[in-house]
């Protein structure tokens, strides 16, 4: 079963937004056995998309569209999909409540027409309610080939996409089990990696595949399998993990299980009960971003101290101003100082610090470009690394973060 995604919008193409929505689609896809055969962004243009749609109705089952319902003169989609359907748009009476529903609760403003057209729909479509939104999705049949159009909004798309497409699709059609195990390994690279699974690699079973997916500082390793009897497929996977584990039980960090190393950091503290802290020089709050981009990260996350300046370590942080001059602001010693530090200063169970030059120029000291340290607190002790992280500024930042994650994780489970 093959499915081809749409998105629709000159936003994409000019490089003003990332298209997010194409990668949620496809892992939503994929995890009902459907195989995405491929990916295209088209212009805000009635034969641009016509042609979109007549080459994804001769590659895939299923096509889904995304973008371009909006109110505006510009967002075309809508009466475009009803001409590749020979149809006329027709107003659904249900669409049109909800709208009304939603100017009278949340907008507290006078409807205009615009948006009550937003209730025209093509006569020959389901419609699929937009709970979150104005614009419905529409899901249309032809030749057992199956088109969904949803707003380009991703809360309203992934909404719809969850509770709506994936049910109806479930329905539709039988599909293949599919299983992925992701590996997170911190520490050796990609190539170093694959080497020492090359053998592993080479008799996995062919309906198992091993894919390398590298990031600054780490590489996760997913197993995928696909077959039509879950049993043999959840057995198969099984197997494999046991050979695969103690090859890269040295580099080994976790697994992924569909959530960031973060979000796992989280799930450990809250069982725990226990609580962190964050001081951050070279990455600039990115640490403490990445914790509170998850929902519920007030349970475990006191607080960040952003000490970007060897005047906030000294004035808030309490480093003291002779370990910094003794020392420089990038070292073990001030990095193991702003844990500690901060750590007392939140009350908190464990502390993360990190202090570096990411460049493009050197602070006050000895040390070179790239050069990181990074240190773990607890109530008990602290301690830190030293690393290189090259001269490239964001990877800097990005590795600086990555590593401090993998520490963080690996005192936590010490516990």
């Amino acid at each position: 079963m093959l499915a081809e995604i749409i998105t629709i919008g000159d936003e994409i193409l000019i490089g003003q937004i990332i298209d997010s929505n194409s990668a949620f689609i496809a892992k939503q896809l994929n995890t009902i056995g459907v195989s995405v055969y491929q990916i295209t962004s088209v212009q805000d243009d009635k034969n641009h998309i016509l042609k979109a749609l007549s080459e994804a109705e001769s590659n895939a089952d299923i096509i889904i569209i995304t973008g371009g319902l909006g109110p505006t003169k510009d967002d075309i989609t809508k009466t475009t999909i009803a001409d590749y359907f020979n149809d006329v748009l027709v107003e659904n009476p249900s669409v049109r409540k909800n709208i009304e529903h939603l100017w009278e609760v949340y907008v507290k403003k006078p409807l205009k027409q615009v948006n009550l057209d937003q209730a025209l729909v093509p006569s020959k479509c389901d419609v699929l309610m937009n709970k979150y939104g104005s614009a419905p999705g529409m899901w249309l049949e032809t030749n057992n080939k199956v088109f969904v159009s949803l707003p380009g909004v991703p809360f309203e798309m992934k909404a719809l996409m969850t509770d709506e497409v994936l049910p109806k699709l479930r329905k539709k059609f039988k599909f293949p089990f599919i299983q992925h195990k992701t590996f997170l390994t911190y520490g050796l690279g990609e190539s170093s990696v694959a080497e020492r699974l090359e053998t592993f690699e080479n008799e996995l079973p062919k309906f198992i595949k091993l894919a390398y997916l590298p990031n600054l500082g780490r590489v996760r390793l997913r197993l995928s399998a696909k077959g039509k009897n879950r049993d043999e497929v959840e057995t198969a996977m099984q197997k494999q993990t046991d050979l695969l584990l103690p090859l890269i039980e040295d580099i080994f960090a976790g697994y992924e299980d569909d959530i960031s190393i973060e979000a796992m950091i989280g799930k450990y503290l809250t069982e725990m009960n226990k609580t962190l802290a964050t001081a951050e020089s070279c990455t600039g709050g990115l640490i403490a971003q990445r914790i509170t981009a998850n929902p519920g990260a007030s349970k475990y996350f006191m607080g960040s101290v952003v000490s970007y300046t060897k005047a906030t370590k000294v004035n808030v942080l309490k480093v003291p101003e002779e370990l910094i001059e003794k020392f420089s602001v990038v070292s073990a010693e001030v990095a193991e100082a702003m844990a500690s530090q901060v750590l007392q200063l939140l009350d908190t169970d464990f502390a993360v610090a990190t202090t570096g030059n990411a460049g493009p120029t050197k602070d006050d000291t000895d040390e070179g470009l790239g050069v990181v340290y990074i240190a773990i607190a607890t109530k008990t002790k602290v301690y830190s690394e030293c690393f290189s992280f090259g001269n490239h500024r964001v990877k800097v930042i990005h590795k600086a973060a990555n590593k401090a994650f993998e520490m963080l994780q690996k005192e936590i489970l010490k516990k």
